[in-house]
């Protein structure tokens, strides 16, 4: 079987990173981003979607998080899209429900080439460790663009903002192990009526 895995470097006047991605992992990962809160909730990405996961940044954290924290995820959507070659075989759409403690996360995705995102989620403090509460919606919608995916995040009921954000992540985590899955009755298939994705 053909290894899936990416590596992505991206270099700007905000931002250095490489990122490496293995879909067939242990969930093994090691972060660092310079963002506690991103290292700790990619790492839980990882270990829930058994994919192996490296991440080097360095960032204008003097400013905000906001570029570091976007720039890395611009990477790793890139990585998802890269590692998963033409798709075949895949199961494609998936969903997976997260409880933590007294909130309840639901994330779906189809891997279908499509980029769109939505993300339903209401967050009651400003940031959470030293990333911004605000910023969740738009990592989500940075790894759905460039890894070409339907995602669709909800945060179903919750008070504290550490768990709801968690659920999501890990959802997210599980629903991608799910769908980047080879079903063995494809025989190797694009998983689409149009041939290709």
């Amino acid at each position: 079987m053909e290894q899936r895995i990416a590596t992505i470097t991206r270099t700007t006047g905000e931002t250095e990173i490489t990122l490496a991605l293995n879909l067939d992992g242990s969930g093994a990962s090691t972060l660092n981003t310079g963002i506690g809160f991103l290292d700790h909730m990619l790492t839980l990405w990882a270990k829930h979607g058994l994919f192996d996961l490296t991440v080097n940044a360095r960032g204008d954290l003097q400013i905000d998080e906001h570029h570091t924290a976007e720039d890395t995820c611009i990477c790793l959507g890139r990585a998802l899209d890269q590692a998963l070659g033409e798709r075949r075989g895949i199961t494609r759409t998936a969903h997976s429900f997260v409880p933590m403690d007294e909130a309840l996360a639901l994330v779906a995705v189809d891997l279908g080439g499509r980029p769109y995102c939505v993300v339903q989620a209401e967050f009651v403090t400003p940031r959470v460790g030293q990333l911004g509460t605000d910023l969740i919606f738009h990592l989500f919608e940075s790894i759905a663009i460039h890894g070409r995916m339907n995602l669709h995040a909800q945060v179903l009921y919750g008070r504290n903002d550490h768990h709801k954000i968690e659920g999501l992540f890990k959802a997210f985590g599980r629903a991608l192990d799910a769908a980047t899955r080879f079903d063995p009755r494809l025989a190797g298939a694009v998983p689409s009526t149009k041939g290709v994705l």
